[in-house]
């Protein structure tokens, strides 16, 4: 049986503008563009989890203060395991990861979860960074296409 999986992340900037300190009133961050974690093929039978890597570019102007990224829970609510839907009612589980240990799972700094960040980003240059990605080994679900669609939020 062939499994195909996929991410997409679904870009949000939030651009704020930092009032509290007159200098940076005009400060933006926004997310430039997101390559997707892209599983391929998946097997029921695959003894080892499919790793795969996406990234988020962020750009920064006028920024003097640390930057944290956060990435929703997705379509399935749960940072715990995130997951996927696909034809019928199973959903297949994954879950993204800061580090390429894939031992910090990604989210908004709830449940279990960390944050990118704080970092201080480059003024006016884009950065890449990576976002690593995992499905779980040997899920029974029918065979097709399964996607999950999340938010990434840039805070400052």
């Amino acid at each position: 049986m062939r499994r195909n999986s996929a991410t997409r992340a679904a870009a949000l900037a939030v651009v704020g503008a930092c009032g509290l300190l007159p200098g940076l009133a005009g400060a933006v961050c926004q997310i430039r563009s997101t390559q997707a974690v892209v599983f391929g093929t998946y097997l029921t039978t695959d003894v080892l989890p499919r790793d795969s890597v996406g990234n988020i570019v962020i750009r920064c102007e006028g920024q003097l203060t640390p930057v944290y990224i956060d990435i929703s829970a997705g379509g399935g609510g749960s940072f715990a395991a995130r997951s996927m839907a696909g034809p019928g009612s199973p959903r297949l589980s994954y879950n993204l990861y800061r580090d390429v240990t894939r031992l910090l799972v990604w989210g908004n700094g709830s449940s279990g979860t960390v944050r990118y960040g704080p970092f201080l980003p480059v003024l006016t240059e884009d950065t890449t960074i990576p976002i690593y990605g995992r499905i779980f080994a040997q899920q029974a679900v029918p065979a097709g296409a399964y996607s999950d669609t999340l938010v990434m939020t840039v805070t400052f």
